[in-house]
């Protein structure tokens, strides 16, 4: 008769802080001097078999090494195309091999063309209005495509200096087309249920897994950051995904209220603590009346 085995589960292993900082700096001087990096270049730089990386590096941030250099290319060129380069310079300088490929993932990544986006958003109109809320007041800007921020704040001068800050050259005018977008978003504001609009989003494919994830949490409920980087199969990811909901321009909308400390305490929010306590507190005075 064969002894019992016993199994247990072992965890993912994953990069260390080391590990990571290596990784990026060698995307990001392999983008200097020759381009996009292949992934088994990247393996190398860490003394890892691809696939070994992408297991790890999955484990550790979500995403494979793709998603990660293709994050890397797009912050290379957001800033170069900031510090005024013209687009086929900051193209290349970001590991660009041909516009086409620059073109079909720099459009949703920087919710705009690559010149757009070099203008401050010249070219892109944005409405925006405020609406009342137990919140204070609340700005809500849209494009063509859907809601691209809302803000919560004291005075429509401030919220509308916010806006401009954001897109700098967009040409904004008073008003969106659809009402039930600024629905939405007042209902959540009250602590009710808001229907789903469309939103006009940019971010990296990480950021886009966490605001989803956001979009899951039940209205009335918290969850911690550690819980979220599980939600979206990155447990070791909790200071990235608190990055993520940080960078959130589409507040309510994208409920990054709903996430509290490890000890349910409420952590920073841009909107101000009281807000997001206060938030939490109608949504549950909601789902109990």
């Amino acid at each position: 008769m064969l002894p019992f085995m016993a199994t247990t589960a072992h965890a993912p292993v994953t990069l260390d802080g080391a590990q990571l900082r290596a990784l990026v700096t060698h995307i990001d001087t392999s983008l200097g001097d020759s381009g996009r990096p292949s992934v088994a270049s990247m393996a190398a730089a860490l003394g890892l078999a691809p696939v070994v990386l992408r297991q790890r590096l999955e484990a550790t941030l979500g995403i494979g090494p793709r998603a990660l250099l293709t994050g890397r290319q797009l912050t290379r060129l957001r800033e170069r195309l900031l510090e005024g380069a013209e687009v086929t310079d900051a193209m290349y300088d970001a590991g660009y091999g041909s516009s086409s490929r620059l073109y079909e993932q720099a459009q949703a990544a920087l919710g705009m063309t690559p010149g757009a986006y070099r203008r401050g958003g010249a070219g892109i109109h944005i409405g925006w209005t405020t609406a009342e809320t137990p919140l204070g007041l609340v700005l809500v800007a849209a494009t063509t495509h859907g809601v691209c921020a809302v803000y919560l704040g004291d005075t429509e001068e401030a919220l509308l200096a916010a806006l401009e800050a954001e897109f700098p050259r967009a040409t904004l005018s008073p008003g969106v087309d659809r009402g039930e977008w600024v629905a939405a978003a007042v209902a959540v504001a009250s602590g009710q249920p808001g229907h789903d609009v469309p939103l006009d989003l940019q971010g990296t494919a990480f950021q886009q897994r966490v605001w989803q994830a956001l979009r899951r949490i039940p209205r009335g409920e918290t969850r911690t950051y550690a819980q979220l980087a599980t939600m979206i199969g990155a447990p070791t990811a909790v200071r990235a995904a608190a990055r993520a909901c940080a960078t959130n321009k589409v507040s309510l909308l994208v409920p990054c209220h709903r996430v509290v400390g490890s000890n349910a305490s409420l952590t920073g929010y841009r909107w101000g603590v009281e807000r997001k306590r206060r938030l939490i507190e109608l949504e549950r005075a909601a789902r109990t009346t």
